[in-house]
């Protein structure tokens, strides 16, 4: 807490001054984002050094129609980054004695067939189930949004897999849908109410997983695409329903809480939480050595770099956090493009040099 104060008393020191080095970050900081800036779908930005925000703030609008602005309330469809909090549910399951890692899938969907039956919920945490993509089995002429029900329907007519579960990684959405009916039947409550009462509600978080008839997000940020040179509303699509693999909204001062409760044992003891960051399936994905539990995990310049992205029609988000900095970044944004991955690694290098140990 010291050094935090002694920090903060630094970076105060420096705005105010005419000259301070923090006053030009900030400046540079703001020209990284000045794109989301206007009356334009925005973004919202966190930069936290040691748990302190250094940075937070919006920028642009969350409604074009209503002209509200971005804030730090403001909360955005996390999509994958959602992934983390559905990880951080079965996992706490597994702390209760409810879940085991090794627990077959079928044992609490045995209503999938045959060829899942070697997948272990340690595989659909690490992408290495096989499972086939359920958005592969959408019919082209879709009417409506799936819900985690009809994903599953779809899984189970399919008695075939990509790969032998464990033999290799890919990305699957269909894994973590399915986390999220595992964790509903496995604490016989809702997914969503398992999120509010185990993890938002404990940590003071004001993030809500949607649904039609639950609870409304506050300070909700709608999501817009650019068609020629107008922006339009694309806030939902056949997939934004669903919620193991992204259905959370939350804004950078939820994430700010959560990312504390990485750190401690406030919610997962240590060994459980250690498993989220474990290298446990190796990928060749840009950036992306391995797969943990929710997370993605690379070996960077300025040590290891925990990060994940959320892309979903209207929203583009990323988190990264470099825990021996104590550094983490997060952008969430309201627009169809870009993927602000490479802007976040831009913001932090004007950090990581302070950071040094």
């Amino acid at each position: 807490m010291r050094l935090a104060a002694a920090l903060l008393s630094c970076l105060l020191a420096a705005c105010a001054s005419p000259g301070g080095t923090m006053r030009s970050t900030a400046d540079q900081v703001d020209s990284m984002m000045a794109s989301y800036a206007g009356d334009v779908p925005g973004a919202a930005l966190l930069v936290l050094q040691d748990g302190e925000p250094l940075v937070r703030r919006g920028y642009g609008l969350a409604d074009l129609q209503q002209g509200t602005a971005v804030t730090p309330d403001t909360r955005f469809r996390l999509a994958s980054v959602s992934k983390q909090f559905t990880a951080a549910a079965t996992l706490l399951l597994v702390q209760d004695g409810t879940l085991a890692l090794d627990d077959p899938l079928r044992r609490w969907l045995p209503t999938l067939p045959p060829a899942t039956g070697g997948i272990t919920l340690h595989h659909l945490l690490s992408h290495s189930s096989g499972l086939v993509d359920y958005e592969d089995l959408l019919p082209p002429d879709l009417d409506g949004q799936v819900q985690d029900a009809d994903v599953l329907r779809l899984l189970e007519g399919v008695d075939r897999l990509d790969f032998e579960p464990g033999s290799a990684y890919r990305y699957s959405n269909s894994g973590y849908v399915l986390l999220g009916l595992v964790v509903a039947r496995a604490s016989n409550r809702g997914f969503p109410t398992f999120l509010r009462e185990r993890i938002f509600q404990p940590l003071g978080m004001g993030a809500v997983a949607l649904v039609d008839g639950g609870p409304p997000v506050p300070h909700r940020a709608y999501g817009y695409s650019e068609v020629g040179d107008a922006w339009t509303r694309t806030d939902q699509g056949p997939t934004s329903a669903t919620l193991g693999d992204g259905g959370i909204y939350a804004s950078i001062d939820d994430l700010a809480k959560w990312d504390a409760a990485l750190g401690d044992d406030r919610l997962l003891r240590d060994d459980l939480r250690a498993l989220a960051f474990t290298a446990h399936t190796s990928t060749d994905e840009p950036d992306v050595d391995a797969y943990g539990y929710g997370w993605r995990l690379h070996a960077s310049a300025h040590g290891p770099l925990q990060w994940h992205s959320g892309e979903s029609i209207g929203f583009r988000n990323v988190i990264l956090r470099w825990p021996e900095r104590r550094l983490t970044v997060v952008v969430l944004s309201n627009r169809n493009d870009p993927e602000p991955y490479a802007l976040a690694r831009r913001i932090a290098k004007e950090f990581l040099p302070r950071s040094r140990r």
